[in-house]
């Protein structure tokens, strides 16, 4: 389950806001370059479009979600109308998740999804893009920053692993039985709408910590709760040491674990921060 050029994506059948002028949200289903269809949903934001001079000047934020999250879920969209009023948002299902196509491989080729979510942005206009990913997405944009370099003008990982197959807090240790375990594969598609493949990864795919070296001269930003129950503090630490002076930092006290954790102040933070950084 190892990862691939991002090659082709579909478009939109749907006409972009800048075309048309319109304020009104857009979804539809993306293909990724192996095929796979993914949810996806378009919101301008906060700028009034003028249909002459459209959105090359309005950035666009492409999230990516937490594992058995999706486009739908509540704080999905509690942090999409966050980084709304710093500019346009598009949120998106990761494979397996919700609506979207296909089988999750947990953070392998994810990162064709967000290849085809950032291409869509770009497609609709917008000149400046930033990824902005919580646990898994987190360590998915930054694997796409590396793999696909200069594609985005701005990363921002929350969350995020520094290295596979970590099972050193409970919560990891139940994601891992989610994951490898049949009967918990039944749970994931049940419970969480989220539909787990049953493959070990082969080859084993670039980790989080050896693509942060790689992302570099973007602008990367490494955001990490001190009570995340998930990943203790060494994992963004050793995201940060990686970058060897590139990225930023923000070790937020008091902070859990992904979107669920990330309070309106922390994410005003963020979308100024990609705003400026980004250009």
């Amino acid at each position: 389950m190892s990862s691939s050029p991002a090659g082709h994506v579909a478009r939109s059948t749907d006409r972009p806001n800048s075309e048309t002028g319109s304020r009104t949200p857009l979804r539809t289903f993306l293909t990724a370059a192996d095929g796979i269809s993914i949810d996806s949903v378009y919101e301008p934001g906060g700028v009034v479009y003028d249909a002459s001079a459209p959105s090359a000047g309005h950035p666009a934020f492409v999230m990516a979600h937490g594992f058995t999250g999706d486009v739908d879920r509540p704080q999905v969209r509690r942090v999409a109308a966050a980084l709304a009023r710093h500019g346009a948002v598009v949120t998106f299902s990761f494979r397996g998740h919700g609506r979207s196509g296909g089988h999750s491989t947990v953070g392998d080729r994810e990162v064709l999804d967000l290849a085809a979510a950032v291409e869509w942005a770009r497609s609709l206009g917008h000149a400046r893009v930033a990824t902005v990913g919580f646990s898994m997405g987190g360590s998915v944009v930054l694997r796409h920053a590396a793999l696909h370099p200069g594609t985005v003008d701005a990363v921002v990982s929350v969350s995020a692993p520094a290295r596979w197959y970590y099972r050193g807090t409970p919560p990891m240790r139940r994601v891992h039985w989610l994951i490898t375990r049949p009967e918990g594969r039944l749970v994931g598609r049940y419970g969480f709408r989220t539909r787990i493949h049953g493959r070990d990864w082969d080859p084993v795919p670039l980790s989080p910590v050896e693509a942060v070296p790689r992302i570099a001269p973007t602008p990367l930003l490494i955001v990490h709760g001190d009570r995340d129950g998930y990943f203790p503090l060494d994992h963004p630490r050793t995201l940060a040491e990686a970058a060897a002076g590139h990225a930023e930092l923000w070790v937020e006290p008091g902070m859990g674990h992904a979107e669920h954790a990330a309070d309106d102040g922390l994410l005003a933070r963020i979308g100024d921060w990609a705003v400026v950084r980004g250009g």
